[in-house]
């Protein structure tokens, strides 16, 4: 999943961006109004993190933009603007939560989990079952039979965005920008490697990731 930090403080950035990176979440981060703006017109990103006090063009302006293109991208406002009706306005143009700073980096991953699960075409069960394939959310761990799997950060990504699109073909363009921020040149065959391993794991789960060529990539069950 690729998350946007629009934040104009360094070191809180790169605290956020270090903290979802460990994660497994593909990372960018943008400190003014204006690269916000221009980088959420790409449909890459699971979930922006937006500051109010944006040089160039503020938090407000920047979310007012997004939901007038019509964009449904889950929005969580991180803003040392504690008033009520800083947060009202906030939540009346469209963002999905408000959290006021200092925060906990707990609280935070608490919620972008929870909004990332909200965002999934109306929310998900904390846990995702296909088959005997489990898929915590939370934790974002995944097992077979009740047996834990050992999975890479990388196969845990192209297991959560096939998931997440059960019975859907995802080409590995689309699994690319899931997955790498912009600093990232990846190759498509690295991604060829990461659905072979992931497939070998998966194996008796019931479900399997079948390649469609020209096409992409099909998460279904195995008898279908």
């Amino acid at each position: 999943m690729r998350i946007l930090i629009t934040e104009d403080d360094a070191v809180l950035a790169e605290a956020l961006q270090f903290s979802l990176v460990h994660s497994g979440y593909a990372v960018d981060w943008v400190s003014n109004g204006v690269a916000a703006d221009e980088a959420l017109k790409d449909d890459v990103f699971g979930l922006v993190i937006l500051d109010l006090g944006l040089p160039k063009l503020d938090g407000f302006e920047v979310l007012r933009r997004l939901r007038r293109r019509n964009v449904l991208l889950p929005v969580l406002i991180l803003s040392g603007r504690e008033q009520p009706e800083e947060k009202v306005l906030g939540l009346d143009l469209g963002a999905d939560d408000y959290l006021v700073k200092p925060f906990s980096l707990n609280e935070l991953q608490a919620r972008v989990r929870a909004l990332l699960r909200r965002g999934r075409q109306g929310g998900v069960a904390p846990v995702i079952l296909y088959g005997s394939l489990g898929f915590d959310t939370v934790s974002r761990t995944a097992s077979v039979n009740g047996r834990s799997l050992t999975l890479s950060a990388h196969e845990t990504g192209v297991l959560e965005v096939l998931l997440n699109r059960f019975g859907r073909v995802v080409s590995k363009e689309q699994l690319v920008e899931q997955l790498y921020n912009y600093d990232r040149e990846v190759s498509q065959n690295a991604i060829e490697v990461y659905v072979h391993r992931l497939r070998k794991k998966i194996a008796g789960a019931g479900v399997t990731v079948r390649t469609l060529y020209g096409q992409g990539y099909l998460l279904d069950y195995v008898n279908h």
